[in-house]
C-alpha cells in the first residue's frame, strides 16, 4: 500500500469512526451491541420485514458500499470485517484526546493564573468530551481497554454529576451484552456505586436493577463467576427487605438451574453472605429484645425464631432439589454449607449463655431431629438400581461423602451418638459401589472417620 492509498485508507476510517460515534450519539437506548458477518446484514433486514435497498436507514454503509453497521429497536450490529481497522482507528483517536485532556490538565493544576484557567476551560470540556466520546467507541470494540475505563473514571469524577455517573452504567451495561464476563465492566459497576453511595436517593432501585442485571445475564451466559460475585457484593448495598426478596428471588432461579454453582455460592459466600447479613441484623434486634426482656420471639439456639425457621425452610428446600435432580453436586455442597451452620449455631450454644433444663433439653432433641433427617436423607439417596444411569451412582457417591463431612463437623461430645446409628461399614460398601476406581481413597476416608469417633 502506497502513501496516497494509506491516507486514503485512513480518512475511510476516520469517516466510519464518525458514523460510529454518531450512532451512539443519536441512540443512546441502545442496549445491545452484536458483531456480524457481511453476509447476515441482508438476513437481519429480512426479518426486521425490510427489503435490502441501498438505502434503507436501518443498515449503513461504507463508501465501498458495502455494510458495516446495523441499528434498528436500540440494537446495534457491527460488520466484522471492519472490527480491526476500526479499533485501531478509535485507540489512536482516544489516546490522542486522553493526552492532550491530561496535558491541559496538569497545566491548569501548576498555572495560578485565573485568566489562564478561564482560558483553558472550553478547551479542558472539548477535550473532556472527545476523551468520552472516543473511549465509549474503543470499548464497544475492545472491553478489556484498561486505560479507557480508567480515563472514563476520571473525568466522571472531576465533573461529579450524577447523570454522568448513571450514563457509566448504561456504559458498562453495553459492554456485558457482548462480553458478560468482562471484568473490567463488573469492576467499573462496583466504581459507580461506590462513588454515588450516600449521595444518591434511588441507590436502592439502581441495586436491585443491578441484580436483576445479572439474573439477566446469567440466563445466557452460565457459569458466570464475575457476574455473580458482583450480585454477591451488591449485597452489602441491600435493606434488609431487598435482602429477604433476594432470598426468594434467587431461590425461584436456583430451582430451575440446579448444576449453577455460582447461585448456590450467592445464596451462601462469605462474607457478602445473605444470611450472615440477615443475622448480623438478627443480633442487634435480640440485644434489644433481651434488654427488654421480650424473649418470647427467641428460639432455644439464641436466635430469633425467624431466623431459625428461615434456615430450616432452606434445608427443606435444598432436600426437596437433591431429591427431585439426581446427582447434583451443586446442591450437595449448599447442603455443607446449610449443615455446618445449623450445627454451630442452632444446635451448639454459642450465644454465651448456659445450657440448662428446658434449654439443654430441646437442644438435644433439634440435634437428634437433625441427625436422624439427614441418615434418612443417605438412606434415600444410596439406593443404586441395576442398570441405572450415572445420576444415581454420582448421588450415592455425593450422599456418602456429605455423611463422612458431617461426622467431622459434629462436637466430639456428640459424634458417638451418631456414629452409633451410622454402619461405617455399610457406608464403605456403598462408596465403593458408586466409585470403585477410587476404593483405596474411600477406605482410608472411613478408618479417619472411625478412628475420630473413638
Amino acid at each position: 500500500m502506497n502513501e496516497e492509498e494509506l491516507r486514503r485508507s485512513e480518512a475511510t476510517m476516520a469517516d466510519l469512526l464518525n458514523q460510529f460515534e454518531r450512532i451512539l450519539e443519536s441512540d443512546p437506548q441502545i442496549d445491545e451491541v452484536g458483531f456480524l458477518h457481511p453476509s447476515q446484514f441482508s438476513e437481519l433486514n429480512k426479518e426486521a420485514g425490510h427489503s435490502p435497498s441501498f438505502d434503507d436507514s436501518t443498515v449503513l454503509r461504507s463508501a465501498d458500499g458495502n455494510s458495516v453497521f446495523w441499528n434498528r429497536d436500540h440494537k446495534l450490529g457491527i460488520s466484522t470485517q471492519i472490527l480491526l481497522p476500526l479499533y485501531k482507528t478509535a485507540k489512536h483517536a482516544f489516546m490522542a484526546a486522553s493526552r492532550q485532556y491530561k496535558a491541559l490538565n496538569s497545566k491548569s493544576d501548576v498555572s495560578g493564573d485565573e485568566n489562564s484557567l478561564c482560558a483553558s476551560l472550553s478547551l479542558d470540556n472539548s477535550f473532556e468530551g472527545d476523551v468520552m466520546k472516543h473511549s465509549r467507541a474503543l470499548l464497544l470494540l475492545s472491553c478489556d481497554f484498561g486505560t479507557a475505563w480508567h480515563s472514563r473514571k476520571l473525568v466522571v469524577s472531576h465533573k461529579h454529576k450524577l447523570s454522568d455517573f448513571l450514563d457509566e452504567l448504561l456504559l458498562s451495561a453495553l459492554v456485558l451484552s457482548y462480553s458478560p464476563k468482562s471484568e473490567y465492566a463488573w469492576s467499573h459497576r462496583q466504581w459507580i456505586i461506590k462513588s454515588i453511595a450516600g449521595k444518591c436517593s434511588t441507590l436502592s432501585e439502581i441495586v436491585t436493577k443491578d441484580s436483576e442485571l445479572v439474573e439477566k445475564i446469567a440466563e445466557r451466559s452460565k457459569m458466570n463467576y464475575r457476574a455473580w460475585n458482583h450480585r454477591c457484593w451488591l449485597v452489602t448495598y441491600m435493606t434488609r427487605e431487598q435482602l429477604l426478596y433476594e432470598l426468594k428471588r434467587s431461590r425461584n432461579w436456583a430451582s430451575l438451574h440446579v448444576a449453577d454453582h455460582s447461585c448456590f455460592h450467592y445464596r451462601s459466600v462469605r462474607p457478602c453472605l445473605l444470611f450472615v447479613v440477615i443475622l448480623r441484623d438478627e443480633r442487634l434486634m435480640l440485644k434489644i429484645l433481651e434488654e427488654q426482656c421480650y424473649k418470647q420471639e427467641i428460639s432455644s439456639s439464641g436466635y430469633s425464631v425467624e431466623t431459625y425457621q428461615l434456615w430450616k425452610e432452606e434445608l427443606d428446600w435444598d432436600e426437596m432439589l437433591i431429591k427431585r435432580y439426581i446427582g447434583r453436586e451443586a446442591l450437595w455442597l449448599h447442603r455443607r454449607f446449610l449443615s455446618l451452620f445449623w450445627i454451630k449455631h442452632f444446635i451448639t450454644n454459642h450465644t454465651g449463655v448456659s445450657s440448662h433444663g428446658k434449654q439443654n433439653n430441646s437442644m438435644n432433641n433439634d440435634f437428634r431431629i437433625f441427625m436422624d433427617n439427614e441418615l434418612h436423607l443417605l438412606d434415600s439417596c444410596s439406593i443404586i438400581p441395576d442398570n441405572s444411569f450415572d445420576d444415581y451412582q454420582s448421588q450415592a457417591k455425593h450422599s456418602a461423602t456429605y455423611i463422612l463431612w458431617l461426622i467431622k463437623q459434629i462436637p466430639d461430645s456428640r459424634r458417638i451418638e451418631f456414629q452409633e446409628k451410622l454402619k461405617t461399614e455399610n457406608l464403605k460398601a456403598l462408596l465403593n459401589k458408586a466409585c470403585p476406581e477410587r476404593s483405596s481413597t474411600w477406605d482410608s476416608l472411613v478408618s479417619y472417620v472411625e478412628a475420630a469417633g473413638h
